[in-house]
C-alpha cells in the first residue's frame, strides 16, 4: 500500500461478514477470490488491493484469517481484532 492513510471496517453481523477498506474506492477495480469465502479487490490501473472480504469472519477469526491473509499480501494494518460474543 502507498501511503494510505484512511482505513474503514465494515462487518454485518447477520451474514457474518467483514470487508475492510484501505483509502479512496478505485475508478475501476476487479474482484478475485484468493480461497473460498476470501474476496480481494483491485484497482485495475494500479493492482492495489482496495478491499478485503471474508465471509463467516466470526468462525474463520479463530483461526486469525484476517492476519493471515494481509501476510499473503505482504500488507499490515495497526489493529488487534476481538471476538466477543458479549456485542450489545
Amino acid at each position: 500500500m502507498k501511503n494510505q492513510t484512511m482505513l474503514d471496517v465494515y462487518y454485518d453481523e447477520l451474514v457474518d461478514f467483514l470487508e475492510v477498506s484501505f483509502g479512496l474506492p478505485p475508478k475501476t477495480e476487479y474482484t478475485e477470490e484468493i480461497e473460498e469465502g476470501i474476496l480481494i479487490t483491485k484497482d485495475r490501473e494500479t493492482d492495489e488491493v482496495k478491499t478485503i472480504g471474508i465471509v463467516n469472519f466470526k468462525k474463520r477469526a479463530k483461526e486469525e484469517i484476517l492476519k493471515g491473509i494481509l501476510k499473503q499480501l505482504k500488507m499490515s494494518i495497526p489493529l488487534e481484532i476481538t471476538i466477543s460474543s458479549d456485542y450489545r
